[in-house]
Order: C-alpha cells, then sequence, then structure tokens
C-alpha cells in the first residue's frame, strides 16, 4: 500500500523561502518510491521578500501559501487543514524559509519561536508515532520541538565545504544530540522516528545533494 506523505514548504527560494531543489528531490525521491503526496505551507505572510540576484531584502510583500504554490504547481493546502490521521509520515524540506517563515529563528536563533501550525503538527506526529524527514536547516524544528533529540545538519567544524557548521552548536547547546555525516547520508534517531540529512548545509555537487535527500526520503518511508 502507498504511503502517504505530507511535505511542508515554505514559500519558493532558497533566501526567503524553500530551496527549491531539495523540494524537488524530495518529490522526486518519494514519486520514485510510488508514495502519496500532499503538499501544505502556512497561509502567512513572509518575514520579507529577498531579491535573489543581489541577496538582499526588497520593499515587496509575499504570501508563504502562495509563493509554495509555484514548487506544488498549484496544488498546495492551507497548513491548518492538515489531518495527521491521513498520513504516514511528514517531509519538510530546508531553505531560509524555515528559520524566516516556519519559525523565527534567523533573527533569534536558540530563543526562537516555531509558527503555530508547525509546532502543532510536528508535535502532532511525534506524539503519533509517524516519522518526519527534515534535511538543510529543517532540523532546528526538531531540536526546539522534540527535547533531546539526534539530528545531523552536517559536519560542525566550519570550513569552505561547510560553512553552516555553527549550527550544530547550537544543536549541542539546546539538550540535543548532533551526529556528523556526510553530504550524502543521512541520521536516523530511532526513538524519536526522525530522519534528517544536510543537503545545501554543505558546499556539494547538487548531485550529492539529490542523492542524500534520497537516503533521507528513503530513511523516513522505512519508518512508515
Amino acid at each position: 500500500m502507498a504511503k502517504r506523505v505530507a511535505v511542508i514548504l515554505s514559500g519558493c527560494g532558497v533566501y526567503d523561502g524553500t530551496e527549491i531543489h531539495e523540494a524537488s528531490a524530495v518529490l522526486v525521491h518519494l514519486s520514485r518510491a510510488g508514495a502519496k503526496v500532499q503538499m501544505f505551507a502556512p497561509n502567512v505572510d513572509q518575514m520579507h521578500v529577498v531579491n535573489h540576484c543581489v541577496g538582499k531584502p526588497t520593499e515587496e510583500k509575499r504570501n508563504v501559501l502562495q509563493e509554495s504554490a509555484r514548487i506544488a504547481r498549484g496544488e498546495v493546502t492551507d497548513l491548518a487543514k492538515l489531518d495527521v490521521q491521513a498520513f504516514d509520515a511528514v517531509i519538510i524540506p530546508g531553505g531560509f524559509g524555515v528559520a524566516k517563515n516556519l519559525s523565527d529563528w534567523a533573527v533569534k536563533s536558540k530563543e526562537c519561536t516555531i509558527q503555530p501550525d508547525v509546532e502543532k503538527l510536528v508535535k502532532a506526529f511525534h506524539k503519533a508515532g509517524k516519522p518526519i524527514g527534515m534535511c538543510c536547516i529543517s532540523p532546528i524544528l526538531a531540536i526546539k520541538l522534540l527535547p533531546g533529540c539526534e539530528v545531523t545538519v552536517g559536519q560542525d567544524k566550519e570550513c569552505e565545504k561547510w560553512p553552516y557548521a555553527q549550527t550544530a552548536g547550537a544543536v549541542k547547546d539546546m539538550g540535543c544530540k548532533h551526529v556528523n555525516k556526510e553530504v550524502e547520508e543521512a541520521h536516523v534517531d530511532v526513538k524519536n522516528k526522525l530522519v534528517t540529512s544536510c543537503a545545501f548545509m554543505c558546499n556539494a555537487p547538487i548531485h550529492k545533494v539529490f542523492d542524500g535527500v534520497g537516503v533521507m526520503v528513503k530513511e523516513t518511508l522505512k519508518l512508515a
């Protein structure tokens, strides 16, 4: 029987929404596995809109649900309507939208709060014993909401290959365990049914990111 998977988006574009290549990789790997997918996003304003040519905010206002529809080819539902009982697993791709629209990690780091609908669904999937897959920066949602969980955001020593390695320190500071993994690997926290991979936290060729996301998807489906 096909696994039913909810995919949570946070906009469209690495600097202010969902990382498009990560979302695409998630969807391709789910499709290949024969999963039934439904995409969701919160119906809220983005924290800001970034001109991706220059990497700077503009004066525009955009809606997270409407922007997510670009990735979902229009087939996206308000996150407030997600029924956990209708799904076997949930996957949340990365991108700065996780840290700006699904939470305020981008401005508050460890003191952040999680968008209410996101908090509700992550806790509900966890309570129901249903697996949660996360990649790139999205494991920050888990370390805030699932005390003592284990995640990977790649490596914990910053260098050209690992420009965001300081995030691993935040994981540890918040009482969770960080597990060093390479870009083509994923970490499985069996106790919490939480599967994480680093994706573009690593400065790696796109095919390696794609393959690593595939491992995360595969391990998440195994737990479903």
